[in-house]
């Protein structure tokens, strides 16, 4: 398989992508396209990248796009345990914290873009943003009180799951943007921040060249 990514440093929805390869136990290149490149327009024109964004899973010469897809067809390749915990119930409120942040916490997506270069010590939340943060904050809390506990693990169904992979960007977000958390909420972003694979996408991206003017917003310090 191959996965096809953008910038690591500003690409939040690669980082979801290359989790769940990683999360699969898989074998499987990873390629970096840059943003707003000549080789990144070549891409598109060949066809590498049908939906015209990242990241896309090549695998037998069919391609699946968007994250979300990315994680069922590679839960569907035998490996849903790892993706999904077992107990209905808790799968049902995987499945859906899933869904909800791939469609949802547009307010924090907006004002909060991923720069991992960057932390945003003085960044004054508006109260959309806020309440994006309270939900974020409430569907942690719910699920490592219901389901995260019962194991010895930090991750918020027990198990490092689908959840953790589509959460891990915003992770990024609240700690670099300093946004206020529960204790609870900010035990389970301390962990994500120390898991390997995290710290292995933020050391890459912190050696890349690329730098995207359009990322660069007032107030950032180097992290």
């Amino acid at each position: 398989m191959k996965l096809i990514i953008a910038n690591r440093a500003y690409s939040s929805w690669s980082l979801r992508g290359w989790l769940a390869a990683k999360l699969s136990g898989l074998p499987f290149a990873t390629e970096v396209v840059p943003m707003d490149t000549p080789e990144w327009q070549a891409r598109l024109a060949a066809g590498d990248m049908p939906s015209g964004k990242v990241p896309v899973l090549w695998d037998g010469g069919e391609p699946i796009w968007d994250s979300l897809a990315i994680l069922l067809w590679l839960s569907n390749k035998g490996h849903h345990d790892r993706f999904w915990p077992r107990e209905p119930h808790a799968r049902a409120l995987c499945y859906a914290m899933s869904a909800e942040m791939h469609a949802g916490f547009q307010a924090l997506r907006s004002a909060c873009p991923m720069n991992l270069r960057l932390r945003f010590p003085d960044f004054q939340p508006s109260p959309e943003v806020l309440a994006d943060v309270a939900r974020i904050d409430a569907l942690w809390s719910a699920a490592r009180t219901r389901f995260g506990e019962e194991l010895d693990e930090p991750w918020l169904f027990g198990h490092f799951s689908a959840a953790d992979v589509m959460f891990a960007p915003i992770v990024y977000r609240l700690a670099h943007y300093h946004l206020p958390l529960s204790d609870t909420a900010q035990s389970y972003v301390d962990a994500m921040l120390a898991h390997p694979w995290m710290v292995e996408w933020q050391e890459a991206a912190r050696a890349e060249d690329f730098v995207l003017d359009r990322y660069v917003t007032d107030g950032g310090v180097p992290a």
